[in-house]
C-alpha cells in the first residue's frame, strides 16, 4: 500500500483514554485520480478519519503514510510543512478569515509555500468564477451566504494544486445546481491526479464517487 498517495495501515483513535474507539484497525488505500467518498452514520468517524489523514489528529496505533513515507509519528513542524505543501482539506463550515475578502482568502494559502499572493491572482479569479461566486471576489465572508462561503472554501481548497484534498461535507449548504458545481471541481481536480477525500452522507456525492469507504 506504500505505493498509494495516502494510505492508513491498522488505524485506531479515541478521544479519550479507555473510552471506546471511533476508528479501529482501518486499512484503506486513498487512490490518486479518484474521488473516495467516506460514509456512515453519524458519530462512526467519518471528520475524524479526515482529521487523520490531514495530520491534525495522531491515531493511537497504526500507520498513515503519505506519498510513500509515514506521517503520523511526524513533529508538528513537519506536519505542517506538509500540510502546506500537499495537503488541502475544506471543512463543513467554510472557516474563512472574516476579515479578508473572498479572493484574499483563496490566495492565501499561496503564502504558505512561499509564493507571492498576486503570482496566482488570474488563477483564483478563475477559481471563483468557475464556482459561481466570481462576483463576489470582494466581499467578506460576513456579506455572503452560508453556501457562497463554501464555495469560496472550495476555491481556497485548489489553488495550490493539492496533491491530497480532504473535505467534510462540502455540498452541505448548497442546492443541487451548486452541489454539482463543487463535484465538478472535485472531479477536475481528481482527473488532475489528486486524491480526493469527502466524508459525506450526500447521496449526490455518492452517486458521483469512483470509491465509497463505510465507517
Amino acid at each position: 500500500m506504500a505505493t498509494s498517495e495516502l494510505c492508513v495501515t491498522n488505524l485506531s483513535y479515541q478521544y479519550r483514554p479507555g473510552g471506546g474507539e471511533i476508528i479501529s484497525d482501518l486499512t484503506h488505500a486513498f487512490e490518486p485520480g479518484a474521488v473516495t467518498a467516506i460514509t456512515g452514520a453519524s458519530g462512526r468517524g467519518k471528520s475524524t478519519l479526515l482529521y487523520l489523514l490531514g495530520l491534525m489528529l495522531t491515531p493511537q496505533r497504526g500507520v498513515v503514510e503519505l506519498r510513500g513515507q509515514r506521517v503520523d509519528n511526524l513533529a508538528d513542524s513537519s506536519r505542517s510543512r506538509l500540510r502546506a505543501r500537499h495537503i488541502s482539506f475544506v471543512f463543513q463550515d467554510a472557516v474563512l478569515d472574516p476579515t479578508r475578502s473572498a479572493l484574499e482568502n483563496v490566495r492565501e494559502p499561496i503564502l504558505y509555500v512561499g509564493l507571492p499572493a498576486r503570482a496566482v491572482e488570474a488563477e483564483s479569479l478563475a477559481l471563483l468564477q468557475s464556482l459561481g461566486v466570481g462576483p463576489r471576489a470582494g466581499h467578506r465572508p460576513g456579506e455572503m451566504s452560508g453556501g457562497q462561503a463554501q464555495r469560496v472554501a472550495v476555491a481556497r481548497a485548489l489553488i495550490t494544486k493539492p496533491h491530497v484534498l480532504l473535505a467534510d461535507e462540502p455540498t452541505g449548504n448548497l442546492d443541487h445546481v451548486n452541489r454539482n458545481v463543487v463535484l465538478d471541481a472535485l472531479s477536475a481536480a481528481a482527473g488532475a491526479g489528486c486524491t480526493v477525500v469527502i466524508a459525506t452522507h450526500d447521496e449526490l456525492v455518492l452517486k458521483r464517487s469512483d470509491c465509497i469507504l463505510s465507517l
